[in-house]
Order: C-alpha cells, then structure tokens, then sequence
C-alpha cells in the first residue's frame, strides 16, 4: 500500500510573526539596495536590449582556444568582442558590439571575424539585433511585467479580497525589483530569457502565497476568536510542508539547468533559483504577515464552533419522559 510523501509529520509551532519585523526590514533593505544598484551600476543589457551581433561557431580542430581568438579580434578594431564557451568545449559564442552604421556596416562586421579565424570555424547562427528594436524590447519587457503584477494583485482581489491583493503583489513586487538587483550586483547578463524567468518567478511566487491565503482564509472562518497573530502563524505552519516539497522539487530542476544547461540558459537558471528561495522568503515573511496590519474581514463562523445551544435537542419518547417524572 502507497503512503503519501510526508515531509514534516507533526504541525510546527514556529513563531513566524515573531520573526516578521525583521523579515520586514530585511525586505526593505534589499528592495531599497536592488533600486539603488539599478540606477548606479545599471544591467549589463545583453544583445537582445544593448543592440549588436551575436554568432554561434564551431570549432572543427579540438577544443576552442579563447585566449587565441580573442587576441586575434581585438586586432580588427570592432570595438570590445565578447567570447565565451557554452555547452561542449568546441562551441563558442562571440558577442560583437553594435558598428556605427546601418545593417550593411553590421555584417561588414561578421565578415570581418569570418575572415579573421578562418575556414576552421563553422558558423551555426548569426543574429543582428538594431537599437531600436533593443529599446522596443525593452519598453515591452517593462510592460509585460507591470501587467503581470497588476494582473496578479487583481486575480487574488477578485478571489479573495483586496487586502490579500495588496499583500500579493507587495510581496510579488519585492521579488522581481530583487531579482533585478542581483542581476545588477553580479553584472550578469540580462537578455529575454532572463526576463521570461521573471515573469516565470512573478507566477511561482503568488501560486506559493495563494496557498497560504486560502489557508488563512480558512482559519478565519474556522477560529472567530482565535487571535490575528496566532492565526496567521497556525496557517503558515500547516502549510509549511507543502511549502518545502514545492521549493525542494524546483530547486533541484532549476540546479539541474544550471549545471548541465550551459551558457545560455545560466541567466535564466540563476534568476530562477534565486527567485524559488526569495519567492519563499516574502511569501513567509511579507505577503502572511502583511494580512496583520491590513485585516480582511472574517467570514461566518464554521460547523466546528457553532455554540452548543442551537443545536438541535435530541428527541425524548413517552417512556423516557415518564422515567423523568417519577
């Protein structure tokens, strides 16, 4: 016989809301620092928003020499040209910064690198990407995501009541300006990927504190009495094993993209991992305890805790009533 996957057998009584004040300022210093490097360091934009060439190539003689191709592009006078391996050690992709000029200028670029490293490179894919089409990406990446969260806060307002909807996208808020500051801290590069991993931990992030507040809507139909505090705590307990399969199952697929993913998706694998822990994090520490300083109203009282006196009285027979009178 199947016995379900137990993580934690017995309901914690950790003091979640004990904690709370602390997660509070914790949040606050890392959005405030996220904004702050964003606008001093700024993103190191990848092509897709910076504008430029990207080229995948082959090597066909052993591994690729970086050291050796670099020395020899440097020599072309194309500005600085990025170079780095990602997947097997013969493949290499070169980063070619935008050329002064139209498109022709761009893939006078290309042919110059061809030229340069010769028949010994196969070349896989070549993509030129304008300013202004970097821009357009970018002002559609803003968009998007300022959409997703509106769109968030308004699902979990329609579905619960807008004090959820505030503390969902608050605590949703916090892990996107976050993520963008690690990405700013690291200076690694940012690029459409990374954005969709975003979006990606946007929708991880709200499916964690939807759990949660269904659980503590539950509880406050359930425990009228119980106190606010309490109550939050007790819901975020009884939904703590839960939260540990979900994060322990993404983690270990995202640490699997990391590892055997390569270059290409390394953006995308960290964004996604520092997402799944720091999604956790304000599910915990913001989006529950938020609820305490912006109550909802509570619902009817449940079966469980209605008074003993309007229940029903059990019915007596004649006999029964005539052994009460004597």
């Amino acid at each position: 016989m199947l016995r379900p996957l137990i993580v934690i057998r017995h309901i914690p009584n950790l003091n979640f809301m004990g904690w709370h004040r602390i997660g509070f300022a914790l949040s606050l210093v890392m959005t405030v620092g996220s904004i702050l490097l964003f606008l001093v360091q700024g993103l190191n934009y990848g092509i897709d928003f910076a504008g430029g060439t990207l080229i995948e190539a082959r090597t066909l003689q052993g591994p690729a020499d970086l050291a050796t191709m670099r020395a020899t592009l440097d020599k072309l006078g194309l500005g600085e040209v990025a170079l780095q391996n990602f997947g097997s050690a013969n493949e290499v992709l070169i980063r070619l910064p935008r050329q002064p000029g139209d498109d022709k200028a761009q893939m006078a670029g290309v042919d110059k690198i061809k030229a340069a490293l010769g028949n010994s490179v196969d070349y896989r894919r070549t993509e030129v990407v304008g300013p202004t089409v970097g821009n357009e990406l970018i002002r559609a990446g803003v968009i998007a995501t300022v959409l997703a969260l509106l769109a968030i806060a308004a699902y979990v307002w329609f579905r619960f009541e807008w004090p959820f909807g505030v503390g969902a996208m608050l605590s949703t808020l916090h892990d996107t300006l976050t993520t963008i500051g690690l990405f700013a801290l690291l200076q690694i590069e940012f690029n459409l990927t990374t954005l969709a991993a975003i979006l990606t931990i946007a929708g991880y992030s709200i499916n964690d504190t939807v759990v949660i507040y269904d659980r503590v809507r539950e509880s406050m139909r359930r425990h009228r009495s119980m106190e606010f505090g309490e109550l939050i705590n007790r819901s975020l307990n009884e939904t703590l094993s839960r939260t540990i399969l979900t994060v322990s199952t993404v983690a270990l697929a995202v640490l699997s993209l990391l590892i055997f993913g390569g270059e290409v998706l390394r953006g995308f694998s960290i964004a996604m991992l520092w997402g799944v822990v720091v999604g956790t994090y304000s599910s915990l520490f913001i989006a529950a305890p938020m609820l305490y300083y912006i109550r909802p109203k509570r619902g009817g009282r449940a079966k469980d805790e209605e008074p003993a006196a309007a229940k029903p009285a059990p019915r007596t027979t004649a006999r029964q009533a005539a052994r009460s009178t004597r």
